[in-house]
């Protein structure tokens, strides 16, 4: 069974389909990038997964339950998690403090028992930052972990956000243009981390992106989009080389 499939799936704004009867599949322990020019839908599809958008028609499956008409904040709990192509970190807390918040995701403390810090709440505390720990040691971001992060390089800032989204514990993490303001080398970097969160953490990837060359060094499977339609659907040479998505991104003078 796949980890995540969509079905038929449609929104529209006013009169413009922005995802028009869509359907595809994500296996678990893949890496599936989805590609297409700027309006294609991308950004929509990833909108409509983590639940701010409802379907016009047509369903959601994740890990074999329907997904459609879940409410938003249940989403990370299924096992969902997301970072944004406009980084969204807290810019006056530390690394440390940025990262755990995705641990409470999964607490199971109530507001009175963190009140008076019972055992209970003690006992999820170190939980919580023994998992941070391990996630800074995974992304190597142990020497900024005091830092603020309105101090950072916008490089470590994408890093940073890929940790909070892992200490969710997901099964499928969504990147949103990871690659986007980075240079060369840290592009490299984020190509290597892209392969051990599916290697080394078992975690499924749904990534969108325009760098070509990241596309093609970590994609398992390739989906090429446009208007909201599949044009193409395979390995990332063979939807680079299909006609159809050569016309979508470099118009029909080709």
């Amino acid at each position: 069974m796949s980890l995540l499939a969509l079905e038929s799936l449609t929104l529209s704004f006013g009169g413009i389909k922005a995802v028009d009867d869509l359907s595809f599949s994500v296996e678990r322990g893949e890496i599936f990038t989805i590609i297409g020019p700027n309006g294609s839908g991308k950004t929509t599809i990833f909108n409509l997964l983590s639940r701010f958008y409802n379907p016009s028609r047509g369903r959601i499956v994740f890990d074999g339950e329907d997904i459609t008409e879940m409410p938003a904040h249940t989403v990370a709990v299924r096992g969902i998690a997301r970072t944004f192509q406009n980084i969204e970190l807290f810019e006056s807390a530390s690394v440390l403090r940025n990262i755990l918040v995705g641990t409470h995701v999964h607490r199971s403390t109530n507001m009175l028992q963190d009140m008076f810090f019972t055992p209970k709440t003690r006992s999820a505390e170190k939980g919580s930052r023994l998992h941070a720990e391990v996630i800074m040691d995974f992304l190597e971001l142990q020497a900024y972990r005091d830092s603020l992060i309105r101090d950072l390089p916008y490089g470590i800032r994408k890093i940073v956000e890929i940790a909070r989204a892992l200490c969710t514990r997901p099964k499928l993490l969504l990147l949103d243009e990871p690659s986007s303001g980075l240079n060369v080398e840290e592009t490299e970097d984020l190509a290597f981390w892209i392969q051990d969160i599916k290697r080394d953490l078992a975690i499924t990837v749904l990534m969108i992106e325009h760098n070509m060359s990241l596309v093609s060094r970590v994609s398992d499977r390739v989906l090429a989009l446009n208007s909201g339609r599949v044009l193409a659907m395979g390995s990332s040479f063979e939807v680079q080389q299909h006609p159809e998505v050569i016309r979508a991104y470099l118009g029909d003078a080709v």
